[in-house]
């Protein structure tokens, strides 16, 4: 068995980050039952704060709580992945508008590194994906709404319960960094509009392809 070293902060919060990596690498199954006993021997730790991280993972939607029955990792529906993309594209389509018009050359710039980045990702899905959600952060981040910032964060864990199945869709890669380009130019322009709606299409064109 492999020890875990555990961080200096709250211990329930560690246990809940290697949950949500676990989650997000399908270490641990949609819809499978979490084994608390198992992990919290794995991991050298009561039941207590493992508890307590099932309960902020049951917060941002990764983790179902069933009374008497434990936990299990969240399924995501077609409806629930509709819901979730339908509100990240009104969420981030604003935010995008907000940039073009708002941004700094300085900010400006930095959201082009990384779409050139993203761009030279693009043979690797996995660190695509992960450029890709940078530049969606920090693009947030230019924006600078915080209460925004932290409901695209709580949606966006709900999304990468399917992310595994938009990554293999033929094409998808070269797609996205289509529409990001797009997005790039709106916002190079300055084009609040084309920028709100090139981001409108992108988050359209992602629920086809995580379907």
């Amino acid at each position: 068995m492999v020890a875990v070293s555990l961080s200096p902060r709250a211990l329930y919060e560690e246990v809940a980050e290697l949950l949500r990596q676990r989650i997000f690498k399908r270490e641990l199954e949609p819809g499978s039952w979490i084994d608390e006993l198992k992990i919290a021997e794995e991991y050298g730790i009561s039941r207590t704060p493992l508890r307590e991280a099932l309960k902020v993972l049951a917060a941002e939607g990764l983790v179902t709580m069933k009374v008497r029955r434990g936990a299990y990792v969240t399924e995501v529906s077609d409806t629930d992945l509709a819901d979730v993309y339908h509100l990240l594209s009104l969420l981030e389509s604003d935010a995008a508008g907000v940039v073009a018009k708002r941004a700094t050359d300085a900010q400006l710039k930095e959201l082009q590194a990384l779409h050139k980045d993203l761009e030279a990702a693009a043979g690797n899905r996995e660190k695509f994906f992960a450029i890709n959600e940078r530049f969606h952060m920090r693009l947030l981040e230019i924006a600078g709404n915080r209460w925004r910032d932290q409901m695209v964060a709580d949606l966006r864990k709900v999304m990468k319960l399917n992310r595994h199945n938009s990554l293999l869709k033929s094409g998808r890669v070269r797609e996205s960094m289509l529409e990001h380009r797009a997005i790039m130019d709106a916002l190079a322009k300055r084009d609040a509009s084309a920028a709100v709606k090139k981001m409108q299409e992108h988050f359209r064109n992602g629920l086809e392809a995580a379907g």
